[in-house]
């Protein structure tokens, strides 16, 4: 009887197909693993009826940060651009080649600085700084990007992906002066925070970046000046070891020191005073003392010495004045002056104070000619009356 109803039970039951078993097999794996979420459409994309691609740009939240970041680029493109529209500016100069070509028409012509447009502002007495210095070092970035696609990595990381020309030299610095036991990580956090208790590194940061786009005519790109020129980034690198040094945290800034001389191969004492707007071309084997003074847009080839003599700790390196340039390896030496809008020829040795507005040439230098134009450093003029001079 048990096996008779047994029977009579399962030819009861209705059957089942492997399809239905995987069916529910796969319903209860489901009902065990955790659902995700799913991402709900935004109604406002749907409505804007810009087709598939625009609902799928704003399917979530990043989504839509991006289309904003996206959009306030394109607004402060044109912005920068004037408001013309991406095909005119791409035929036309641009404004900061334009502005260029304008100061030195107006310096030409008067003898010196040219005014400024509206929205622009001088640091020091010449170096002009364009509200739109950061928003052109990234545009210059995408075009390389476009342009040269192997770069793209390396152009994100640099300067795409920061917010400001600050975050950009703290990422570009740290990377060059690492070594093995000293982190890349380690030195953007100590770039980073001296950048945002100085805020004063900044705008001298933007003035050094003027003086070389101004006074190099190799360079024409603003991008080229923080990615490549050790010159500017071995000034950089000081400029915040000289802030540490300030501080008392002498060990950190000599270890900083060390570093931009084996990288950059120039060697400048963190307590060093450098004026914003300065150029050093090409840069290598300069060497600034610990109580050198520099001033204010100041021009300095390669091999320039600003050193001391005798073994007194006191105060014991050349003070330069504003406006002076400095020719290929020169060197000055001791607690001496040299004035403001000097100029002193290449491979010359200066052993005396130079007075202001000056040519000076010669081992030991000489004074050739008095009353020299207004801030030779900006012309960049190394041989006017040097050319005459024999020695």
């Amino acid at each position: 009887v048990t096996a008779s109803r047994c029977r009579r039970r399962e030819d009861a039951m209705p059957t089942v197909s492997m399809t239905t078993h995987a069916r529910f097999a796969s319903n209860a794996h489901a009902a065990r693993a955790p659902r995700r979420p799913r991402a709900r459409a935004n109604p406002r994309a749907r409505r804007q009826g810009n087709g598939g691609d625009s609902a799928r740009r704003a399917v979530s939240d990043g989504g839509l940060d991006a289309a904003r970041d996206a959009a306030r680029e394109r607004d402060v493109a044109a912005k920068w651009a004037g408001g013309a529209s991406k095909a005119s500016s791409s035929s036309s100069p641009s404004p900061s080649l334009v502005d260029r070509a304008k100061r030195a028409a107006g310096r030409a012509k008067t003898g010196g600085d040219a005014s400024t447009s509206s929205g622009e502002g001088f640091e020091g007495e010449s170096c002009l700084l364009g509200d739109g210095i950061w928003e052109r070092l990234r545009e210059e970035a995408k075009t390389d990007l476009e342009g040269e696609p192997a770069l793209a990595s390396y152009l994100y990381s640099t300067v795409l992906a920061h917010k400001s020309i600050e975050d950009v030299l703290a990422f570009v610095l740290a990377n060059k002066l690492r070594n093995n036991v000293l982190l890349d990580s380690q030195l953007l956090e100590l770039f980073s925070s001296q950048y945002k208790k100085y805020p004063e590194l900044g705008k001298k940061c933007l003035a050094d970046m003027q003086a070389v786009y101004e006074r190099d005519p190799a360079c024409d790109r603003y991008l080229a000046i923080v990615l490549f020129f050790k010159g500017f980034q071995a000034i950089q690198a000081q400029r915040v070891a000289h802030s540490l040094w300030l501080e008392d945290r002498k060990a950190l800034s000599f270890l900083l020191q060390n570093r931009i001389s084996e990288v950059f191969h120039v060697d400048i004492h963190p307590g060093a005073v450098l004026g914003q707007g300065m150029m050093m071309d090409h840069a290598t084997g300069v060497v600034i003392g610990e109580t050198a003074v520099v001033g204010e847009n100041v021009s300095i080839l390669h091999g320039v010495t600003l050193g001391g003599t005798g073994t007194s700790q006191g105060d014991r390196h050349p003070k330069v004045g504003d406006g002076v340039v400095i020719g290929a390896n020169v060197t000055i030496l001791g607690n001496i002056n040299v004035g403001a809008d000097t100029k002193i020829g290449a491979g010359s040795v200066v052993l005396d104070d130079i007075p202001e507005g000056s040519t000076a040439v010669g081992i030991p230098a000489k004074v050739i000619n008095r009353g020299a134009p207004q801030q030779p450093s900006l012309s960049m003029d190394q041989t006017s009356y040097i050319t005459d001079y024999f020695i």
